[in-house]
């Protein structure tokens, strides 16, 4: 009996004539793109029996590994499609796991949706996502910095100073608890100017969830993840802005990553 298949939809584009040399998220399939008027929809065919919604789930529970690998192939083909004749063109990337189960039917959603899917791609077209994330790599020279830059903290240490060994083992947590405040202030301070200053670089800007270290990767931990729309002309003078910051934020104890370009997952509204 032959096996049912179905369709994995990455993207939704402008029609456009060029080829994606690609395997699909199966490792099997190539991947193709099904034409509606001047939009195209870039898919490759997948075993139902494999991808189907359930079978996703499952694998979501019960096998991460797949799920991470199938992840980046699903982001690599999104990215594959972005780059059209030496270019980045305006996509729609779709969530993963978006599975139809016929040709006809993304056809009749392309259809229903003809006029949002324009407009989405005309409101990117020119345009780059980029993200920026932030990590305290010293944070030893930031509270040295707070401390230093504190009056109370610094009146707190001197008065620390005549204290008995009983009064000062108190009065010490007292201070640890109100320097880890004042740095913690002063990380929201900071990273709050950051992402501002960014933002007055770009079309707009929005912050990400702070990732923890074992997603990562970094034995620093996130303090900032941040995504920004871009024109393409000011791509490079975002990236100087980046380096700038880079500069004044590292005596301070902060390192500045920057990557792109993605596709604008946080940026193609519907």
């Amino acid at each position: 009996m032959k096996e049912k298949k179905a369709i994995y939809l990455y993207c939704i584009r402008g029609k456009t004539d060029s080829k994606l040399l690609t395997k699909g998220i199966d490792g099997r399939g190539t991947v193709f793109t099904l034409t509606y008027q001047h939009l195209e929809a870039v898919v490759s065919e997948v075993s139902v029996r494999e991808y189907d919604s359930e079978e996703i789930q499952q694998k979501a529970r019960e096998d991460l590994n797949w799920i991470k690998e199938k992840a980046l192939i699903h982001e690599a083909v999104i990215e594959a499609a972005m780059r059209c004749n030496g270019k980045i063109i305006a996509v729609i990337p779709m969530c993963f796991g978006t599975i139809f189960t016929s040709r006809a039917s993304i056809q009749q959603t392309i259809e229903k949706n003809y006029s949002k899917f324009e407009k989405t791609l005309r409101d990117l077209q020119g345009k780059q996502e980029w993200g920026v994330k932030i990590y305290l790599a010293n944070s030893q020279a930031l509270e040295d910095k707070v401390k230093n830059g504190n009056e109370v903290i610094k009146a707190k240490a001197k008065e620390l100073v005549s204290m008995s060994k009983g009064a000062a083992y108190f009065f010490e947590k007292q201070i640890r608890e109100l320097v880890d405040s004042e740095v913690n202030n002063t990380i929201g301070t900071y990273m709050d100017a950051i992402f501002l200053d960014l933002e007055h670089q770009s079309e707009t800007g929005l912050k990400g969830k702070i990732l923890e270290k074992e997603l990562t990767g970094k034995s620093e931990p996130m303090v900032l993840n941040a995504f920004y729309l871009i024109q393409e002309g000011r791509i490079e003078y975002f990236k100087l802005q980046i380096k700038r910051l880079s500069a004044e934020m590292g005596p301070k104890g902060f390192r500045l990553e920057y990557s792109g370009p993605w596709p604008p997952y946080n940026f193609a509204r519907l």
